[in-house]
């Protein structure tokens, strides 16, 4: 274990079930995947008739707004218009509305012409996709405006973090971080406090379609709703949470998880939410949940997301809707482009709305002259920030205000008389079983070293089917009878742990030293955007988080795979426990979990809470450690506490990696 080991310790081949040991967490959780889509597939073909379809669509729409988190109350909108542009056949009104007191939403509303077309008409919603010009983006203001030179009126918003609403400004004004990015950093707190960022967007999507409804010019009875991209993301959920919308055309999103996972991977926060792909609810179902109301797909030949997965979705919202008797009120439209919300994409989904909203279906085409706002022109507010308006609150002040909740409600769960029933709640909502429900993991030896003071045994720990977590036994020439220890690093068994294991080593101590999976050995490697921020393995995250399961979960379990393993090779009832880094969060769930297997435990450098994720915004590589909703039973401190004098804290460190 010293510096210039000359003796290879590596354990793991260059390629395990046929590719790299970096992408074994990958490998494992797509086979979930698999299985789940499986299954879906098998409940999609006993769809028959109409009153099997309403149930499938009644269980799915509860089960996705249970996900999301319970939605806030309707407060008043406090909407005001800041300013009006006017253009040849139609005319735009910046808005600004509360979505949530002083959380302030800003909007271009697309207004036709009086003189051309009659009031009321029908109104579109459109959130926009992932630009940082937002509602000001060139093909999103041109959806906008096509709607309305058609006779219909269009509410344009920026989502949050773009446009108009950065949610964090630096010293000089400007957002420190954008879109995806930014939806992610969010996420990571939300998900702590049992919501995520799809949740925001949501709530200011249906708010928007009350602030349609209550224009005098809109006919709430026929109110549309698309978007591009990440405004296709929204789209897709708001058209299966939100009956209102009665007629749709989410664009250049929607595929299938197979073909998402299998390629781009997951991606941002919002487009991730908990347990989905485990409930049962494949991207075809925000279709499914809606039917029979018109929906258009809108996708793109050479998109990012993947084509065939859109056919693929396609087709089974087709037969569905055939099996209803409605097989012309689902649609697709494809231009052979890449991604974005292109001119052939406006069409038909202007045209798609004439149709179902308006009952006209013809014809038409995007005006070769059509004038967009300029920058100066579309701005809502006074600095370009809503963030700048005095009061006004961000998600973080959201999160932070829930979070203040939900500690004065653990306090009452942690009393003495409930914290055995809180700590089952923990161990469930984290996804870790108790020891005698693990099974007994298959340990093969790859291997072994002699050394001066001990010998080095390489083994692969399997605790289950597609993980290996690869290990180092160092046994010491002349055993003191101390207790074992279990040596985890966030770096991996050899991370600059050497110092350390030599010296209980020669003290006379046996040692494992192990990779948890997805660490050391198993680590992503694929350094993808969002690493710096989030760590290599934030799509692996997000993966399981789809499947319901979390990192701290399934490595907690490894933990106490790896703690039996070793006190039963040692002929001991308990071993003693040291933790380095990260790795920290979930061997003190597993301490905390089976309490009797560790003597004692020692975490270096862990995360001090998890209020402090919430608190701090800006955070560093948190994603891999967080539960969801664990904010709602408990914090790290709780845990720690409950093991007492059998705990040992040095160095704790704060969200932002300080």
């Amino acid at each position: 274990m010293s510096a210039g080991e000359p003796v290879s310790l590596t354990v793991l081949p260059k390629t395990i079930d046929g590719g790299p040991p970096g992408d074994m967490m990958k490998r494992h959780l797509l086979k979930e995947v698999q299985v789940a889509c499986g299954a879906w597939r098998k409940r999609y073909e006993q769809l028959k008739t109409p009153q099997q379809v309403a149930a499938y669509q009644t269980r799915l729409k509860t089960s996705f707004a249970k996900q999301l988190g319970a939605l806030p109350k309707r407060t008043d909108l406090n909407a005001r218009i800041a300013g009006k542009v006017q253009r040849s056949g139609f005319s735009v009104e910046k808005i600004i509305f509360e979505s949530q007191p002083r959380h302030y939403v800003t909007a271009l509303l697309f207004l036709p012409d009086r003189k051309l077309h009659k009031p009321p008409y029908p109104g579109v919603i459109v959130p926009c996709g992932h630009s940082a010009l937002g509602k000001g983006y060139d093909m999103y203001q041109r959806a906008g405006a096509l709607l309305a030179l058609n006779g219909i009126a269009a509410l344009v918003f920026d989502p949050i973090d773009q446009g108009e609403r950065g949610q964090l400004l630096d010293s000089k004004g400007r957002p420190p971080m954008w879109g995806t990015k930014a939806h992610t950093m969010l996420g990571v707190g939300s998900i702590l406090l049992g919501r995520n960022t799809a949740w925001f967007e949501v709530w200011d999507g249906m708010r928007a379609i009350d602030y349609l409804q209550s224009r005098p010019e809109v006919d709430p009875k026929r109110i549309g709703c698309t978007g591009n991209s990440g405004g296709g993301t929204q789209t897709s959920y708001l058209m299966a949470l939100d009956d209102r919308i009665s007629c749709a055309a989410p664009g250049c999103y929607l595929t299938s998880f197979e073909r998402l996972l299998q390629t781009i991977g997951p991606g941002d926060a919002e487009q991730n939410v908990f347990g989905q792909i485990a409930f049962g609810m494949l991207e075809a179902d925000y279709i499914l949940i809606r039917a029979p109301k018109p929906t258009l797909i809108c996708c793109a030949s050479r998109d990012f997301f993947d084509i065939d997965g859109t056919w693929g979705t396609f087709r089974y919202a087709k037969r569905l809707y055939t099996r209803l008797g409605y097989s012309q009120r689902v649609d697709l439209a494809e231009t052979d482009n890449t991604h974005g919300f292109h001119m052939q994409l406006r069409v038909a989904m202007v045209r798609w709305m004439m149709r179902w909203l308006d009952g006209r279906n013809k014809p038409i085409t995007e005006p070769d002259d059509l004038k967009v706002l300029t920058k100066t022109e579309f701005l809502c507010t006074p600095k370009g920030q809503v963030m700048a308006i005095d009061g006004a609150r961000s998600v973080y002040d959201i999160n932070d205000d829930r979070a203040a909740v939900l500690a004065k409600e653990r306090r009452e769960l942690w009393a003495p008389k409930r914290r055995a029933e809180t700590l089952k709640r923990a161990a469930r909502l984290a996804g870790i079983r108790r020891l005698n429900k693990l099974p007994i993991p298959v340990v093969t030896r790859a291997g072994v070293i002699k050394r001066g003071n001990c010998s080095i045994e390489k083994l692969i720990i399997k605790p289950e089917a597609g993980v290996y977590l690869p290990a180092l036994l160092l046994t010491p020439n002349k055993k003191t009878g101390s207790k074992p220890v279990v040596y985890l690093h966030e770096g991996g068994k050899t991370a600059n742990a050497g110092r350390a294991i030599n010296e209980l080593v020669a003290g006379g101590r046996v040692v494992l030293a192990a990779d948890l999976r997805g660490i050391g050995e198993t680590a992503q490697k694929r350094q993808r955007k969002f690493a710096s921020h989030f760590g290599a393995d934030w799509q692996d995250f997000f993966t399981a988080y789809l499947l319901g399961r979390s990192f701290v979960g399934m490595r907690a379990e490894d933990v106490l795979t790896c703690a039996r393993w070793l006190a039963k090779r040692e002929k001991t009832a308990s071993v003693d426990m040291i933790a380095v880094g990260h790795v920290g969060v979930p061997a003190l769930h597993a301490a905390t979990i089976e309490p009797d297997q560790f003597a004692s435990v020692k975490l270096s450098g862990v995360l001090s809470s998890w209020s402090d994720v919430v608190r701090k915004r800006i955070v560093k590589r948190q994603l891999i450690n967080v539960v969801h909703g664990a904010l709602e039973v408990y914090d790290l401190p709780d845990l720690a506490r409950s093991l007492g004098k059998k705990l040992t804290i040095a160095d704790p460190a704060s969200a932002d990696g300080k």
